[in-house]
């Protein structure tokens, strides 16, 4: 960083122009604050960068992965955790507002920054009440890299005690695709299905990708 002239240091471009003039790297730059002993900040911001294909792959590196990085270790992967997770939640709708699903893509806006590009498969409902509005969010299981286990009877227990008169199913793909597969279909079947019998309209089913979402409502297979 000492090698650039005064006015390129992404601080002072910052301080100048505003976070919007600075680079990838440099806003990386800036969260780890200094290089190593191999190259400066700039080097390892380009080395994370490259290792995780790009900015938007910090959503789905575990902290492992980047602790492997030369220059980073478990105390910086830290650190790039914690500034992905902070820009995930200035997304989030302000708590306590009661946010109404008119189209899949009220429902897609609102889950896609807290649940796009995440490492591991998740499944979780959004809990409406008879107008449609949101109650709150709910994950109901964690599973691997492609695959989660989903059971009628947690997904509805969700339902019943949050006195919901609606869901909205959804989950996540770490590969990016958010193409549903045909496991995907028979559990969208089964669930809907259990909602009629638990009278508890499934509205929709989500599925999420990196920056793309895809609807069962939409595509008329709900």
């Amino acid at each position: 960083m000492s090698l650039l002239s005064p006015d390129d240091r992404p601080r002072e471009k910052l301080r100048r122009h505003g976070a919007g003039a600075l680079g990838d790297n440099e806003l990386l730059a800036l969260v780890l604050g200094t290089g190593n002993g191999g190259g400066g900040v700039l080097d390892v911001a380009i080395s994370v960068l490259k290792t995780c294909g790009g900015v938007h792959g910090l959503v789905r590196a575990r902290q492992a992965e980047l602790a492997r990085v030369s220059g980073i270790g478990p105390a910086r992967a830290a650190q790039i955790a914690a500034a992905v997770e902070l820009g995930r939640r200035t997304l989030v709708r302000q708590p306590g507002l009661r946010t109404p699903i008119r189209v899949p893509r009220d429902a897609a806006d609102l889950l896609m920054p807290v649940y796009g590009g995440r490492a591991t498969e998740l499944f979780g409902i959004l809990l409406l009440d008879s107008k449609h509005r949101v109650l709150k969010t709910s994950v109901v299981s964690e599973g691997t890299l492609n695959r989660t286990i989903v059971e009628p009877r947690d997904v509805f227990r969700e339902a019943l005690f949050g006195s919901a008169a609606a869901v909205v199913l959804f989950h996540t793909h770490p590969s990016g695709d958010p193409a549903p597969s045909e496991d995907d279909d028979r559990l969208t079947r089964r669930l809907a299905a259990a909602g009629v019998l638990m009278g508890v309209q499934v509205v929709d089913h989500i599925v999420l990708g990196d920056v793309c979402y895809f609807s069962f409502k939409e595509n008329g297979r709900l």
